[in-house]
């Protein structure tokens, strides 16, 4: 059987009626992933591990105390420190560094034990390849390569959660974990044919996920349908004493509406999203936009409308500012969060250096790459004496109306669409040399981020190059189960989530 087109929502069904073993899924991936290097996917697999995992899912399916995801095997983004594997951040400070324990998302999914009684029993098959401690939009800012699309190996895959992406496309992986400081999991997906969703933040735990922007980042499931995102989404979940900005409500079972009418009163089968009203932000739609991504995400609008939900326009009129806000921002909290990366208690050490002064330079010199060190070099200057009051506070005031800007919004409709990015997955190379255009990638999906909504993106069509389209859902606060309904019901309707990338067998 062809499990790599298997939704986690079959696979669960199949591991629990016996039709097929967590032992022999793992295998099957395991073999896969060995086949499948061209995408350069992986950073770290360890199949004994995995293999060790998988039969204990085992004994639990077979001692009736499995649940609802145990023996579903599933990638983890290199960004969550992982105990047996590698966890570098796909950077070369980094390199070799194994964690005594495990990341609150690994936790959540893991294998459950005496000091981890709660996991869902999810085999781990490695850690995915990323943009170098997630600062990207391509996957091609790792120190150990970029990662190629399923799609068409010339492009990228997306970032920063590009290997996660291409993981689950090429079939490497049935789902897969990623992170989305500005839309490194709604990118990558959108890229790569895939849905994927950020919840608001503060849903997910961000223990033991190696630091980018600690006000941005937020970890989210990516994978083929909606439903599998909201069953690894409902597991990764929780609150978390450890996470002093974890939710104290968070958890609980985001795929509830799935198959249920947006009104549950006087429901309409053929119309199950009737009382939906979707915002169309006329800022989404204006120059810079791609024609074809444009024509998918009306289309999409389109088949929206027959579902039953009503169009209507609305403003966010701050889009534009979302772009030097969020590089004013995310910059300055990772210049500090990046400090503890010197040389002294972990990581890369200089081999040769006079003083510690000197070793804090090589060392740093050597182990970062050059979009890190751009972007802790614009981090720095932002928060110097005498720039603070004229970028670093000017941008968090901004970052407040931006926020406003969505609460305006949410007053007409109760989801808003768009375009994921303002065009298709680029050619290798084609941006990296100059890095404000590969910044303005971001327009649509940064301005989420900054007031902290739950955002996600869904595959909506095909450029005529058959390069993947993906549409995106916005939500208000804590409406990650009715986002999920929306592209749920879209899903049922469409087909595009089931296509099978073409270079991939």
């Amino acid at each position: 059987m062809s499990w790599h087109n298997t939704p986690i929502a079959l696979m669960a069904k199949a591991l629990a009626a016996k039709e097929v073993s967590s032992t022999e899924l793992t295998q099957y991936f395991l073999d896969r992933i060995e086949a499948g290097k061209r995408w350069n996917a992986y950073l770290d697999v360890s199949a004994h591990l995995s293999l060790d995992q998988a039969n204990k899912a085992d004994q639990l399916i077979s001692s009736g105390k499995a649940g609802k995801l145990t023996g579903i095997p599933v990638a983890h983004k290199d960004v969550f420190v992982t105990r047996g594997w590698k966890s570098t951040a796909a950077s070369k400070i980094l390199d070799g560094y194994q964690s005594p324990f495990d990341a609150t998302v690994v936790a959540n999914l893991g294998i459950p034990d005496e000091g981890n009684p709660n996991g869902a029993g999810m085999v781990c098959l490695g850690k995915t390849n990323m943009d170098e401690f997630a600062m990207g939009s391509s996957n091609e800012n790792s120190a150990y390569g970029a990662v190629l699309n399923p799609w068409n190996s010339a492009h990228v895959a997306g970032g920063s959660s590009g290997g996660s992406a291409a993981a689950v496309a090429a079939g490497l992986a049935p789902i897969a974990t990623g992170t989305d400081t500005g839309g490194s999991i709604r990118q990558p997906a959108a890229f790569c044919g895939l849905t994927g969703i950020k919840p608001t933040y503060g849903r997910v735990s961000r223990y033991g996920m190696i630091a980018y922007a600690s006000s941005l980042d937020q970890a989210g499931p990516m994978g083929k349908t909606a439903e599998d995102c909201a069953l690894l989404l409902s597991a990764m979940s929780s609150h978390d004493p450890r996470d002093s900005t974890s939710l104290a409500d968070s958890g609980e079972d985001y795929g509830r509406y799935l198959n249920q009418a947006w009104q549950e009163k006087d429901a309409n089968a053929a119309k199950p999203l009737e009382g939906l009203r979707i915002g169309l932000p006329k800022e989404f739609f204006a120059e810079g936009l791609a024609t074809d991504v444009a024509k998918s995400v009306h289309e999409a609008a389109k088949v929206f409308e027959s579902l039953g939900a009503k169009l209507v326009e609305v403003s966010l009129p701050k889009t534009k500012l979302s772009i030097p806000v969020y590089y004013v921002l995310a910059p300055a909290e990772a210049s500090s969060n990046l400090s503890r990366f010197d040389g002294v208690r972990y990581g890369h050490r200089a081999s040769e250096y006079k003083d510690l002064g000197d070793m804090y330079q090589k060392s740093r010199t050597e182990g970062f790459g050059a979009e890190v060190k751009r972007r802790i070099m614009i981090g720095t200057y932002v928060l110097c004496h005498g720039y603070y009051d004229a970028y670093y506070l000017q941008a968090q005031k901004i970052r407040r109306i931006i926020a406003a800007d969505f609460q305006a919004a949410f007053k007409e409709c109760d989801v808003i669409l768009g375009p994921v990015a303002p065009d298709v997955a680029w050619r290798l190379g084609e941006k990296s040399k100059d890095p404000v255009q590969m910044y303005l990638e971001d327009i649509y999906t940064l301005s989420t981020n900054l007031a902290g909504l739950p955002a996600m993106s869904a595959p909506c069509g095909f450029n005529p190059s058959n390069l993947p389209i993906g549409m995106q859902l916005i939500g208000n606060y804590f409406s990650e189960a009715r986002l999920l309904q929306v592209a749920h019901q879209y899903q049922q309707a469409t087909d595009w989530h089931l296509r099978q990338a073409s270079e991939v067998a």
